[in-house]
């Protein structure tokens, strides 16, 4: 016979334990590293608040936290690592135009690009997969049969680029093999014309074009603006082709986007091909510039000292990390420092959009797009060692992952499945304890 009140004191200290590690992490990061003010703080955990899946997507240090104490039998060699995503999950996957004008499907945010074992892309995968399926209201059996798919599609795809089967430079999802509501939320996509966001955060003052001042959108001060026009110049000079060079015709202010990235400054920017000064908007393209820090994953996993020495500057990492893992990569991708602080820059497409959850009508739709999610992982990881010339990857990431994977892709989907499943329940129950905490730091 059980004691209970034995049982019970077990429960409760356990519960308070790890309600002590959630708050220190979250002190540490978000208070110490990101030094986020109180105003802050309370606009990314009401986001966090939402769901499970939101606490999932705005607490990756939590995730690293725990995943680096657990052993795994797939991680690979510590000297031999894989460029990583950082912080994959079911909503960084996404729709947009590339370089060559095609619609894609791809991994569409690398802020928290590092080195590291491939592994820990999949597992903060599968748990989002996991965590996703929950919300949809399907049963624990068919979010681990979900998580399997997405893992036997990235084995079975990273062992076709090591026989050559297939070409990681090569490959890409667009319309013509996309599946399910990947091919859906394409097709929709061809409709949209160019100008579709330009005009969404625009409008035509006295012939020219500016950015409309609105809740998400606010003027800059006459310093910031100094600031990113002298920033501008250094810029230029990270583009790959200075082809697709612009002069700033507007700047705004970009607020209330992303959850994990609250706190980190925004800019959109509105700019012309040199020389020319369209009246009707045609030649006119919206840039975004984020500003990015150390990633997260960098402080969990092994140090590498010749990352550090080649990317000291966050936005170059980013940068860096996106070309490696596109083959087509956005041809406004580069970066910029702004009063001590490193910023990336991309085009925000008329074309950039991810799925919905009610975008995807059954289980057989999740199928179907967790297994495009898994092969594009598997590109993603194939196409880091692109910069293998210049020596930072001198080994092709695919063969150390399939000699780290084994030879048996269904015993690993299914071990990885269900730690995802088990590490779902620890996200719950983490959901629970924040809440309280947030609660109890703003009392009324």
């Amino acid at each position: 016979m059980i004691n209970r009140n034995i049982a019970e004191g077990v429960v409760k200290t356990r519960g308070e334990l790890r309600r002590m590690t959630l708050e220190a992490v979250l002190e540490e990061f978000d208070g110490k590293i990101m030094g986020l003010e109180a105003c802050k703080r309370r606009e990314k955990y009401a986001k966090m608040l939402a769901s499970p899946y939101s606490f999932y997507r705005g607490s990756a240090y939590l995730f690293y936290y725990d995943a680096t104490q657990q052993y795994f039998p797939y991680h690979s060699s510590p000297e031999r690592p894989t460029w990583i995503q950082g912080d994959l999950h079911f909503e960084n996957f996404g729709a947009f135009r590339n370089e060559n004008g095609a619609l894609v499907y791809d991994v569409n945010d690398f802020d928290e690009g590092y080195l590291g074992s491939y592994l820990y892309d999949l597992l903060r995968m599968s748990v989002s997969i996991a965590l996703v399926c929950r919300q949809l209201g399907w049963s624990r059996e068919q979010e681990e049969e979900c998580a399997e798919l997405y893992i036997e599609a990235y084995y079975e795809r990273i062992h076709d680029f090591c026989d050559g089967k297939k070409e990681p430079g090569r490959y890409q999802l667009d319309e013509d093999n996309a599946r399910g509501p990947v091919k859906k939320l394409l097709r929709k996509l061809e409709k949209r014309r160019a100008a579709h966001f330009l005009e969404q955060v625009t409008a035509s003052l006295q012939e020219e074009r500016a950015f409309v001042d609105n809740e998400e959108l606010k003027e800059p001060s006459a310093a910031e603006r100094a600031l990113l026009e002298t920033a501008w110049p250094s810029y230029l000079e990270t583009l790959q082709s200075r082809e697709h060079a612009g002069i700033i015709k507007d700047a705004a202010i970009k607020e209330g986007s992303g959850t994990a990235s609250i706190g980190l400054s925004r800019y959109y920017l509105l700019i012309a091909p040199e020389g020319t000064r369209d009246k009707d908007g045609s030649a006119e393209r919206v840039l975004e510039a984020k500003e990015v820090r150390i990633p997260i994953p960098a402080y969990f996993l092994p140090y590498s000292e010749s990352f550090w020495l080649r990317f000291s500057h966050q936005g170059e990492r980013v940068t860096a990390t996106q070309r490696a893992m596109h083959h087509r990569a956005d041809p406004y991708l580069g970066y910029f420092s702004l009063d001590g602080r490193d910023f990336y820059v991309r085009e925000r497409s008329a074309y950039k959009k991810r799925l919905k959850l009610e975008d995807i009508e059954s289980f057989e739709d999740m199928e179907k797009t967790v297994v495009h999610m898994g092969r594009l992982t598997a590109k993603l990881h194939a196409r880091a060692d692109s910069d293998i010339a210049e020596g930072l990857l001198p080994y092709h990431s695919e063969e150390e992952i399939a000699g780290a994977m084994g030879p048996d892709g269904k015993a690993m989907a299914r071990y990885l499945s269900r730690w995802a499943s088990l590490y779902a329940d620890q996200v719950e129950t983490d959901y629970t304890l924040f809440q309280q905490w947030v609660r109890e730091r703003s009392p009324g």
